[in-house]
């Protein structure tokens, strides 16, 4: 699992490349740190790349959520596979984040 952070026009954006499964969630969750610091900004997770995605990655999208709303931040995510679209339409995450 490689994670990707840089920042676009007063953005905070992550890209997420590989599988995103219990073994790299843990790096992962540390990795995502940064977008804690949300601020007045919004959040773009890029998963263009994304090849699939497990309950515990689902639990770290879960969480920064929490925080961005917490912190008057939205977050769209982009650039979904439609077997992880479908994923997020099953559990009710589409209704949670801007699915671009």
């Amino acid at each position: 699992m490689k994670t990707t952070f840089s920042e676009e026009a007063n953005n905070l954006v992550m890209a997420f490349e590989g599988r995103l499964d219990t073994a790299a969630s843990a790096q992962t969750e540390k990795e995502m740190q940064v977008l804690n610091d949300c601020e007045g900004r919004d959040i773009v997770l890029d998963c263009t790349k994304l090849e699939y995605i497990s309950s515990s990655g689902l639990r770290l999208f879960l969480g920064l959520a929490k925080v961005a709303m917490s912190k008057g931040s939205k977050i769209t995510i982009k650039g979904l596979s439609d077997d992880i679209r479908q994923v997020f339409d099953e559990i009710g995450f589409t209704r949670l984040f801007e699915i671009a």
